[in-house]
């Protein structure tokens, strides 16, 4: 697995690499990861309960990295790395490439495949038009769109095969015009890491509200996911005060980090419900997986998310949502499963938050609809499908371009015979060197 994105970075694709990589390996496979290095800093996540311990399942190589300008959150691989990353993976001897970012971990994943005649695949897990007119803002959006479509086009063409998350994806891909039939597989959750019991959710609420105050007997409306400009945020801030008119009992919760996290909070100041707003930070994942289960509803006004992986594991913590149907929401809940998916307009969305606030029955009900639902999500039954793929690309390429070879550098320099010739002309060279000393100490004399 190559990408740019792994812990402690959090987003939705550490989520799915980590996720499928560690189902892989209970499945009997071998799995090596390489990976960007983040400082351990990077986000500052909540801790409340001790980390899971967690066996050392994948080798995990790091490569060292660089800040990323647009984005103080994201890290760039060093490009002279190339060679360092080669060795560690020539150890491990892989039979398949899988690429998880179009980065430059991506790089170093694609020339390694071309270098040893294996077979590649690339997950195709952000739709980069939406996000990319965010991170470069000094330019006109339509100018951004337009370099980012010829980027991606360059990418997508180059791996063997393709996969693609949710049919919004796909509909997405198909608009390039490639002859490419992508796989069709969601990213899978580990559905045991949502299952509490009620004594831990209560001893967990309590170690929170002794952080937060402000959560001391209230109701919370929660918001997982990166504190940034395209997850629309401003929406949720934006009808808040209608919600919290009827119902003074609830309170906001915004998990996580970005870089617009202090413009939000400004925002949230403005319209006087800073009081009633916490921004912790990002959690770690278990703590995260206690936060969807004590919470009273999951809110998710995103246009832009793919995967809709957060709005899944509020669901299997059996929290109703509330989120605007698009893109990977469209695919999680396929309609009122679960919650209310509704257009993008304030008015509906504020209704059906306060209809689910008003009436503990109905959330009841949807608290046990969407635990049921989201279980077709398991990480096990997906990784089997994955697995399957690997299988059938592995058995493609080899009919189509033959077996893996060792590039023509590696065999010059692992030979047996040029490390003896290399010994030959060293003692050679010495002996040649030691004869002309002789002389021109025999002319001196």
């Amino acid at each position: 697995m190559f990408t740019d994105a792994y812990w402690p970075r959090v987003n939705g694709v550490t989520v799915s690499v980590d996720s499928f990589s560690r189902a892989l390996v209970n499945e009997g496979h071998e799995v090596m990861i390489v990976c960007s290095s983040y400082p351990q800093e990077i986000g500052n996540p909540v801790s409340l309960q001790k980390e899971m311990e967690s066996e050392k399942l994948m080798k995990i190589v790091k490569v060292p990295s660089l800040p990323f300008t647009f984005s103080k959150e994201d890290r760039i691989a060093k490009l002279n790395k190339f060679n360092w990353v080669f060795k560690q993976v020539d150890a491990f001897n892989p039979d398949i490439i899988h690429m998880n970012t179009e980065m430059v971990i991506a790089e170093f994943g694609f020339l390694y495949a071309r270098t040893h005649n294996l077979p590649d695949i690339y997950t195709l897990h952000t739709m980069w038009e939406d996000y990319t007119p965010y991170y470069f803002s000094f330019f006109p959006a339509w100018f951004v769109k337009h370099v980012t479509r010829k980027i991606m086009k360059n990418i997508i063409k180059r791996p063997y095969r393709v996969i693609v998350p949710t049919l919004q994806i796909e509909e997405f891909l198909n608009s390039y015009k490639l002859d490419i039939k992508p796989f069709l597989l969601p990213t899978g959750i580990d559905i045991n890491l949502f299952k509490h019991s009620e004594t831990e959710k209560k001893e967990f609420r309590i170690k929170l509200e002794e952080l937060y105050p402000h959560l001391k007997n209230k109701r919370i409306l929660l918001f997982a996911g990166r504190i940034g400009r395209e997850k629309n945020i401003g929406f949720l801030l934006n009808i808040f005060p209608d919600i919290f008119a009827k119902h003074p009992d609830i309170v906001l919760l915004i998990a996580g980090n970005g870089p617009d996290l202090d413009y939000y909070r400004e925002e949230a100041r403005s319209l006087g419900i800073e009081d009633n707003c916490v921004f912790p930070g990002y959690f770690i994942r278990s703590d995260l997986a206690l936060v969807y289960s004590i919470s009273e509803i999951f809110l998710f006004p995103s246009l832009t998310d793919t995967q809709g992986l957060v709005t899944l594991e509020a669901m299997l913590s059996g929290t109703p949502v509330v989120a605007i149907g698009a893109l990977g929401t469209i695919t999680v809940m396929g309609g009122d499963n679960g919650g209310f998916m509704v257009k993008d307009d304030k008015a509906e969305f504020t209704a059906r938050v306060i209809d689910l606030l008003d009436d503990h029955g109905l959330r009841e009900r949807k608290s046990r609809e969407a635990t049921l639902h989201a279980q077709s999500w398991s990480i096990d039954e997906l990784t089997k499908k994955l697995a399957a793929i690997y299988k059938s690309v592995i058995s493609d390429y080899t009919e189509e371009f033959g077996h893996r070879i060792v590039p023509v550098w590696e065999l010059v320099i692992q030979k047996r015979w040029w490390k003896i010739n290399n010994m030959i002309l060293k003692k050679k060279t010495k002996r040649s060197w030691q004869k002309i000393l002789s002389k021109l100490k025999a002319i001196e004399n």
